[in-house]
C-alpha cells in the first residue's frame, strides 16, 4: 500500500496525496470560497424574487409553485450528486457544480411568465443542489486529513455570503435591474469559480492523517479515519438517518425563521416593517458567529454533547422568540435561537459523511433539505388553525428533538468519533 507521502496510481480528479501543511490550507481556503459563494449567490437571487415576480406578472400562488423549481431541482439532484463525487472525484464534481449555480443565476430576470421562471429555478436548484453535496464531501475529507472539527467554519462562511449578497442586493436593488444585477452576479461567481476550481482541482483529496490514501472524492478519507464498528453497512446507514433526521430539525427552523420571523414581529407585537426585518438579521447574525467560533466549541466539548447542547439553547431561545410579549425579548429570543442551532446542521453533515463518503453527506443534506422545505407550510397550515406565536413553536419542538435523539444514540455515536 503507498503511503500518503508517496505518488499513487492515477485515478479521477487526482494523481498525488495532499501532505504538506501550505496545500491544506490551500484546500481549506478553496472550499470555503465555494461556501461562501453558494451563499451570495443564492442570497443574490433571494433579494430579487420581488422584482422577478412584477416582471413575470405572477400571482402569489403562481410564484410559489414556480419558487418550487429551485427546491425540487435540489432534492432530485443531491443522491445523484454523491454518485458523481464517487465516480469523478468531489473537487470536479464541486467546480461543475458551482459554474452551474453561479450561469444559471442570470437567468430568472429573463422570463416572462410563471412556468418560464420555475423551469429556469430548475436549472438553478439543481446547481445549488449538486454544489451543497459536493462541496460538503470535500470538506469532510480535508477534515479527516487536519483530524480538526472545523466543518463549522466552512457553513460560517455559507452564512457570511447570504448575509453579504442579501445586503448587497437590497442595497443596489433601487439602482440595478434585476437583469443586470443578476448577470453581474453570475459574472462575480464563475470568476470565483474559476480562481478557487483551479486550486481546488490541482490538489487531489487529502489523506487522512496517519491513514493510507483513499480513493479521490470517494469520502474514504473519513470513512478510513473511523473505527471499525461504522464500517457496517446496517450500522453506518442507520446513523446517517439519525444525523439526517438531526439536520431536518434544524434546516426546519432556518426555513420558519427566514419566511416567519419578520411576519411574527410585525403582526403579533405591532413594530415598524424596518424593525421586523431586524428578527431574521439578527439570528443570521448570531448562526455566523456561532459557526465562527464552532470548531473552539467542538474541540471543548466533543461533537454528541455539542449537539445536545444546541439543540437545547435553540429550544429555549425559541420558546421565548415565540412567545416574549415585547420586541427585544423576541429579538434575544431569535439571537439565542441562532445560536443554538448554528452547529447542528454542519456537524450533523459531517458526521454523516465520516460514516459513508458523499452518500452519507448527500442522504443527510436530502433530509435536511426536506426540513427546509417542510418548515414554511407547516407553519402557516398552524397559524391558521392556532396562531403564528403558537405554530413557531414547532421550531423549538424539533430543536429539543435534535437535543434528544443526539442525547439518545450517544453510545452509538462514539464510534463515529464523538
Amino acid at each position: 500500500m503507498p503511503t500518503p507521502n508517496k505518488t499513487r496510481t492515477a485515478t479521477p480528479g487526482a494523481c498525488r496525496s495532499v501532505s504538506s501543511h501550505h496545500d491544506l490550507a490551500r484546500l481549506r481556503a478553496a472550499i470555503t470560497a465555494f461556501f461562501f459563494l453558494d451563499g451570495f449567490v443564492f442570497a443574490g437571487w433571494v433579494a430579487r424574487i420581488p422584482a422577478v415576480k412584477d416582471q413575470t406578472g405572477a400571482s402569489e400562488g403562481a410564484l410559489g409553485l414556480a419558487l418550487l423549481g429551485v427546491s425540487a431541482g435540489g432534492a432530485a439532484t443531491m443522491m445523484a450528486t454523491g454518485r458523481l463525487c464517487r465516480r469523478f472525484g468531489s473537487h470536479p464534481t464541486t467546480v461543475a457544480a458551482a459554474a452551474l449555480l453561479a450561469g444559471s443565476v442570470a437567468l430568472p430576470p429573463l422570463t416572462h411568465s410563471a412556468l418560464a421562471l420555475g423551469l429556469v429555478l430548475l436549472v438553478f436548484g439543481t446547481g445549488f443542489g449538486a454544489l451543497n453535496v459536493a462541496m460538503n464531501s470535500a470538506a469532510v475529507d480535508l477534515i479527516a486529513a487536519l483530524r480538526r472539527p472545523v466543518m463549522p467554519g466552512f457553513h460560517a462562511a455559507f452564512s457570511l455570503g447570504g448575509m453579504a449578497g442579501a445586503g448587497l442586493g437590497g442595497l443596489i436593488a433601487g439602482h440595478l435591474s434585476p437583469t443586470r444585477h443578476l448577470s453581474l452576479l453570475a459574472v462575480f461567481g464563475l470568476l470565483l469559480t474559476a480562481v478557487a476550481g483551479r486550486t481546488l482541482i490541482s490538489l487531489p483529496v487529502p489523506a487522512p492523517r496517519g491513514g493510507t490514501g483513499p480513493t479521490p472524492g470517494s469520502g474514504q478519507a473519513a470513512d478510513l479515519a473511523s473505527p471499525p464498528g461504522v464500517r457496517r453497512p446496517g450500522r453506518a446507514r442507520w446513523l446517517v438517518a439519525v444525523f439526517g433526521l438531526i439536520a431536518l430539525c434544524t434546516a426546519y427552523g432556518e426555513g420558519a425563521m427566514a419566511d416567519w420571523a419578520a411576519l411574527h414581529l410585525r403582526q403579533d407585537l405591532g413594530v415598524s416593517a424596518g424593525l421586523a426585518a431586524a428578527g431574521y438579521a439578527v439570528f443570521a447574525l448570531m448562526m455566523a458567529v456561532g459557526r465562527l467560533s464552532g470548531t473552539a466549541l467542538l474541540e471543548r466539548l466533543g461533537q454528541t454533547r455539542a449537539l445536545v447542547a444546541g439543540g437545547a439553547t435553540a429550544a429555549a431561545g425559541m420558546l421565548l422568540g415565540a412567545l416574549a410579549p415585547t420586541i427585544w425579548l423576541a429579538l434575544l429570543g431569535f439571537a439565542v435561537t441562532g445560536l443554538g442551532l448554528a452547529n447542528l446542521f454542519p456537524v450533523a453533515i459531517a458526521r454523516a459523511g465520516a460514516l459513508t463518503g458523499p452518500g452519507g453527506v448527500a442522504a443527510a443534506s436530502t433530509l435536511g433539505y426536506g426540513g427546509m422545505l417542510l418548515g414554511p407550510p407547516t407553519i402557516g397550515f398552524l397559524a391558521d388553525w392556532y396562531s403564528l406565536p403558537v405554530a413557531l413553536t414547532t421550531v423549538a419542538a424539533l430543536a429539543a428533538v435534535a437535543a434528544v435523539v443526539a442525547y439518545g444514540t450517544r453510545n452509538a455515536a462514539r464510534t463515529a468519533g464523538s
